[in-house]
């Protein structure tokens, strides 16, 4: 509480500072987000948006204690605590796809000072497939194509699509509990998963997500039309089943999917790298200095694909940025 009403002080605080602030001084609007990794995304996002009269500060929700987190940020906006010179900034998780159904929803979607990434988390963004062969070139400096990451994300996201559907459908229903996201994600893991053989690791994650369907079925009768419903719903808000990978729990879709296989790509694009200085060295002392140059070049996936920004065409965050615009032409942003 005493957190809270020192961020309420600082709000008015800023507020008035900006009005007191010469007229040739710029506008200063303190953005708050979820965590530390939230920062330079964020960052991103509003940085565009920067001119002589206005800039962005992000912080995480108090500089007075060691919180973080959505709840957090989202305490900050209650009541007359909220101001044009105050926003923030959180992943839209399940919150969108609620669409009102919990006071959280509400408040993420509607406030005109809350913003919401529209995917599920920022790690949704990083694995855009569209960017991810130019993260396996930054990793390995080879732009060999050996690993179709449009056409696998695409065929994962169809396959997920239907348990996808049930556990929005659940959630809006409250029955969590019953099947949580926990539960979604140890059916939608991969094992065994072959560069040489995707097929396989997807037509067993296909049969997992379909006995999981029955079960759900049969423990949730009566819900065939809701499903249908539902379905229509989030088709109307951008989710398809190609694309519901986006709306998958970030961290399941970064740390479960995406890093390994980048991983087993950047592995082999190292290798043929490697290969390919060794056969066309003149001699050994030329070969090892090759090699030693290029392995210190190499950088981490996992690290790259945290600072990935190839998502910026990304429809979703097209969204994202568009709700920034209408905020600083003093309109609301979309509630949809």
């Amino acid at each position: 509480m005493g957190g809270t009403l020192k961020d309420s002080i600082s709000s008015r605080y800023v507020e008035a500072a900006n009005q007191m602030t010469s007229r040739k001084a710029r506008r200063k609007i303190v953005a708050y987000v979820e965590s530390y990794d939230d920062v330079f995304f964020w960052r991103t996002v509003l940085a565009r948006f920067e001119n002589n009269e206005r800039y962005f500060e992000v912080m995480l929700p108090s500089k007075h204690v060691l919180v973080r987190g959505k709840k957090s940020v989202l305490m900050n906006f209650i009541g007359e605590r909220v101001g044009p010179d105050m926003i923030a900034c959180v992943d839209a998780d399940y919150d969108y796809l609620l669409q009102g159904a919990t006071a959280q929803s509400q408040k993420v979607i509607w406030s005109p000072y809350v913003f919401h990434t529209y995917v599920y988390a920022i790690e949704n963004f990083q694995c855009y497939a569209e960017s991810l062969h130019s993260v396996a070139v930054m990793v390995t400096l080879n732009d060999h194509s050996i690993f179709d990451f449009r056409g696998f994300l695409q065929a994962y996201s169809e396959a997920c699509y239907p348990l996808f559907l049930w556990s929005v459908l659940i959630y809006r229903r409250g029955d969590y509990g019953r099947f949580s996201l926990s539960d979604m994600n140890r059916v939608i893991e991969l094992g065994g998963f072959s560069l040489g053989d995707p097929e396989t690791c997807l037509a067993r994650l296909r049969s997992k997500v379909g006995r999981k369907i029955t079960w759900l079925q049969h423990h949730f009768p009566g819900l065939k039309q809701d499903y249908q419903n539902l379905k229509v719903e989030l088709r109307e808000l951008g989710v398809t089943p190609s694309n519901a990978y986006l709306y998958l729990q970030g961290h399941h879709l970064f740390d479960g999917i995406v890093v390994p296989i980048m991983n087993k790509v950047c592995n082999q694009l190292r290798a043929e790298r490697e290969t390919e200085i060794s056969q066309t060295a003149m001699h050994r002392t030329q070969r090892n200095n090759e090699l030693s140059c290029y392995e210190n070049s190499l950088s981490d996936a996992r690290q790259m694909l945290k600072k990935n920004m190839g998502y910026m065409m990304c429809p979703e965050f097209i969204k994202l940025q568009e709700d920034i615009a209408r905020y600083l032409d003093g309109k609301s942003p979309s509630a949809s």
